[in-house]
C-alpha cells in the first residue's frame, strides 16, 4: 500500500481520570482532544473526520455521554467524514473505521475519541437515569431471569470451563491484577484508581463476585475521556510527533447472546489479525490486551497465539513473563483494573506511548517497535497493531 494511504497515529490526548468527578464528560472530551491536537502539533481547523463508539447513548448517558455530532457542533468542526456507533466488533472498532476512511481518501486527520463518565453518574442519577427499567426485554431477556446481571457472569462461564478443562487456578489468574497494580503505580493518571499496589494475600482475601473472579478480577467504573488523532501517509509532513503506523487491525462478532459458544470473540479475532500483516507475534514487544475482567486477557494470550488454548493460565504463572521488564510486557499503563476502566482506547493510547518511548517510569526497555492493542472480547472483539518504522 502506498504510504499516503497508510494510517498513522499522530496525536494522544487524555483527561483527568478519576471516580465521581465533577467536571462534565463534555469537557473531559475537549480536554483530551486540545492534549492530542497540542501532542499532533494540529489545530482544530485541520480536523476533517471525527470517529467514536457508541455514538452518544440516549438511553444510557453514563456510558457514552458524548456523541460525534455534539462534538462536531461544539468545536466547530469541518468533518468531510464521521462515524458513532454500537453495533460495531467493540470499542476500538472506531480506530478501524477511521482507518478505512483515510485509506479511501475521505480524511486526512481524524479524532477518534470515547468517554465514559460511569462513576459520576452513579452519585448522580437524576442526571444520569439507569439504564435498567421495571420490564425486562431486549437482550437483557436472555440474562436477567437466570441472574446473569453483569457481564461478570457472563465471563464467569468461560473462565470456570478453564478452571474445569485446564487447571487455572486463583493464584495463576491472579497475576494479571497484580501486574496490573505493579504497572499502575508507576502511572501518574492511575493515581485515582490504584492507591496502593496490590498483594496475593489482599487478592485471595477479597470477596469473590462471581466464580472464578473476586473483587480484584473486575475494573471500575471511571470517568474519563481518550483521545487518539488518526492521519494519513501523505499528512505526515503536517504534524510534529513521532508517527506510530497503525499496521493490521481486525475485529469478530459471535452471538449476543452467549448462549452454547465454544469460544469468545478473542479467539477468532486473535486469528483473524496476523491474516492481515506480515508480523507476526515474535514480532510484538508489548501487548495492551482488554482486562474488563482479568480472564479476558488470558483469552487474548490465546487467541493471538502467544501461547497454545487452554495454556494462558501457565503462561502467566507467576506474573515473570509479563512483567515490565518481562519477555511480553502486559498492560504498561495499569490496564483497566489498575487505570480505570477507559473501555478499550486506553489499551490504544498506552501502546502507542510505548512505542514512541514516552511512557515515563513505566516505559518498557530495548526500544519496542511492534505492539498489539484489544478491546473487548466477549462476543465483540477487535484486534490492532501499531508498528514503529
Amino acid at each position: 500500500m502506498s504510504i499516503a494511504r497508510e494510517t498513522y497515529v499522530t496525536g494522544l490526548g487524555l483527561s483527568e481520570v478519576g471516580v465521581r468527578l465533577t467536571r462534565p464528560p463534555l469537557l473531559l472530551t475537549v480536554d483530551a482532544i486540545k492534549e492530542a491536537l497540542a501532542d499532533a502539533g494540529l489545530t482544530i481547523d485541520q480536523i476533517d473526520g471525527v470517529s467514536t463508539y457508541p455514538g452518544k447513548s440516549q438511553g444510557y448517558t453514563q456510558f457514552s455521554p458524548v456523541g460525534a455530532d455534539e462534538l462536531i457542533e461544539v468545536l466547530g468542526i469541518n468533518a468531510k467524514w464521521y462515524a458513532g456507533g454500537g453495533e460495531v466488533s467493540s470499542q476500538l472498532a472506531a480506530l478501524v473505521a477511521a482507518a478505512g476512511a483515510i485509506r479511501l481518501g475521505q480524511a486526512r486527520h481524524v479524532i477518534c475519541f470515547r468517554t465514559v463518565y460511569e462513576a459520576a453518574a452513579l452519585v448522580r442519577p437524576e442526571e444520569y437515569p439507569s439504564r435498567f427499567q421495571p420490564r425486562v426485554d431486549g437482550v437483557q431477556q436472555w440474562f436477567l431471569p437466570f441472574n446473569a446481571f453483569s457481564a461478570a457472569n457472563w465471563i464467569g462461564q468461560y473462565a470456570m470451563r478453564h478452571v474445569k478443562k485446564y487447571g487455572m487456578t486463583r493464584e495463576q489468574l491472579a497475576q494479571i491484577a497484580l501486574t496490573d497494580s505493579a504497572n499502575a503505580i508507576l502511572n501518574p493518571r492511575a493515581a485515582a484508581i490504584t492507591k496502593k499496589q496490590l498483594t496475593m494475600d489482599d487478592y485471595m482475601s477479597s470477596r469473590m463476585i462471581s466464580s472464578p473472579f473476586c473483587l480484584y478480577d473486575c475494573d471500575r467504573f471511571t470517568d474519563c475521556s481518550t483521545v487518539l488523532i488518526l492521519s494519513a501517509g501523505d499528512a505526515l509532513g503536517e504534524v510534529k510527533s513521532t508517527p506510530i503506523r497503525l499496521a493490521g487491525m481486525a475485529g469478530t462478532a459471535n452471538r449476543h447472546n452467549w448462549d452454547q459458544e465454544e469460544w469468545v470473540a478473542a479467539y477468532t479475532t486473535g486469528k483473524e489479525l496476523w491474516k492481515h500483516t506480515d508480523y507476526t507475534v515474535d514480532d510484538v514487544d508489548t501487548v495492551q490486551l482488554y482486562d474488563g475482567f482479568s480472564f479476558n486477557a488470558v483469552t487474548w494470550l490465546e487467541g493471538l497465539g502467544f501461547c497454545p488454548v487452554g495454556e494462558g493460565s501457565r503462561f502467566i504463572e507467576g506474573g515473570s513473563r509479563i512483567a515490565r521488564d518481562g519477555e511480553l510486557p502486559l498492560n504498561t499503563n495499569g490496564g483497566q483494573l489498575g487505570a480505570g476502566r477507559q473501555h478499550g482506547f486506553g489499551f490504544a493510547h498506552e501502546a502507542v506511548s510505548q512505542l514512541r518511548g514516552e511512557a515515563g517510569p513505566r516505559q518498557i526497555p530495548n526500544n519496542p517497535k511492534v505492539a498489539v492493542a484489544t478491546s473487548g472480547g466477549g462476543p465483540l472483539a477487535t484486534a490492532l497493531l501499531f508498528a514503529k518504522d
